[in-house]
């Protein structure tokens, strides 16, 4: 028993308050959120048909969360039980889709979700997947291409979004041409969704998607799960498909922390959204301005929570991410850097200039990571308290 917790601080000591945290796939909740993980929610089960009794408070906050889910991101409908991401994106391939139908989304060779490319989701549905035609040097779709590609092969599905995303999909040049041919417009936005809430990326329903789904523990500061927001007629039909098709008990805890984290992203989204992009593009310049390959200098580096430095392949990434972990600078091997957490913990421009600096000394200059570790230290231990949440 004691080696399990021991374990458990170790880990909270060094990634908590001694790390630089810059994967883009990971945020930090409020101590508030985070307290109603271990709330008694998570030993209780309910479902839509009233099975079971003792459910009052249960039902009354997963109600609250859907309105104020609604009220966030300006849908007709909203659903937080899915239990990440990835349930969200099978639910919403497989309630809109059949076996031999075909869908488009970004390749996963450009940055798109391996979730719903060829060895993800859709291979176990019996779809067929298409890429957009891609710009690697925008970084984006190309749309002239895309209107192409979706006329000519009548998708039943198209999904925009991306793990690798720098900037907004040209969703309202695309949503009414997929829908012409009959399609249905979805658009992942596990990454960006916290940026979406606070109105500082793009606005997907309001472009002509029809969903919206994805991770809520990304950009979005909640607990990890997921979530769909929808017009009525898709959100509907999610609804009825969800259980038992997709979820049976929900994890209560989550919703009750995921309620909690829409709070505080309806009072605080918009100052958090509009500082981590002020972040991550002061963080870009500055890796830039020392030598470091960052894309999309042209475009002003990323208009989201996304910085990527090009190594070229996976395995150079690898080395460099290797090298900033033993300076406690913690990275994924695509190199992406992410400042949600960084903004969060109540970093600004400023220490994003000081972040390029501890980095440029490991990659660029070759300085000994375990000297720059005490500096990432020092400089982490002035960051600990959570900002944008209520106090």
């Amino acid at each position: 028993m004691e080696q399990i917790e021991e374990k458990i601080r170790k880990h909270e000591r060094w990634r908590e308050k001694n790390c630089i945290n810059l994967i883009p796939s990971e945020n930090v909740m409020s101590p508030r959120v985070r307290c109603l993980l271990s709330s008694d929610f998570g030993q209780r089960y309910t479902s839509r048909e009233k099975f079971y009794m003792g459910t009052r408070f249960l039902d009354e906050i997963e109600s609250y969360g859907e309105k104020t889910a609604m009220e966030v991101f300006g849908a007709e409908t909203a659903n937080l039980r899915p239990l990440s991401g990835h349930i969200a994106d099978l639910t919403a391939l497989a309630s809109f889709t059949q076996t031999g139908d075909t869908i488009v989304s970004v390749s996963a060779d450009d940055g798109g979700y391996p979730g719903t490319w060829k060895s993800g989701i859709p291979q176990y549905l019996g779809l067929r997947v298409v890429g957009f035609p891609f710009s690697k040097r925008k970084m984006n779709l190309n749309a002239t291409k895309a209107e192409e590609l979706v006329r000519q092969r009548r998708p039943r599905m198209v999904i925009f979004g991306a793990s690798l995303f720098l900037f907004p999909h040209p969703v309202k040049a695309l949503a009414k041409v997929a829908r012409d041919v009959g399609a249905h417009v979805g658009y992942d936005g596990s990454h960006v969704l916290g940026l979406i809430a606070g109105k500082e990326f793009q606005q997907p329903l309001r472009e002509g998607a029809s969903m919206l789904f994805g991770s809520t523990h990304k950009s979005f500061f909640g607990p990890q799960g997921g979530i769909i927001l929808a017009d009525r007629e898709h959100g509907e039909i999610i609804r009825q498909r969800m259980f038992p098709a997709f979820v049976d008990n929900a994890h209560w805890n989550r919703v009750a922390a995921l309620t909690m984290a829409l709070a505080e992203m309806k009072e605080f989204g918009r100052r958090y959204a509009t500082q981590v992009i002020r972040n991550a593009q002061a963080l870009a310049r500055a890796l830039a301005d020392h030598g470091l390959p960052v894309m999309c200098p042209s475009l002003g580096f990323t208009r989201s929570h996304q910085v990527l430095l090009d190594y070229g392949d996976s395995e150079n990434g690898r080395k460099v991410a290797e090298k900033l972990e033993r300076a406690n600078i913690v990275t994924d091997c695509d190199v992406r850097l992410g400042v949600c957490e960084l903004t969060r913990r109540g970093m600004k421009q400023n220490e994003m200039l000081r972040v390029a600096e501890l980095i440029k000394r490991v990659v660029r200059d070759g300085e000994d990571p375990v000297k720059v570790k005490s500096e990432v230290t020092r400089l982490v231990a002035g960051f600990q308290d959570i900002h944008y949440c209520f106090k």
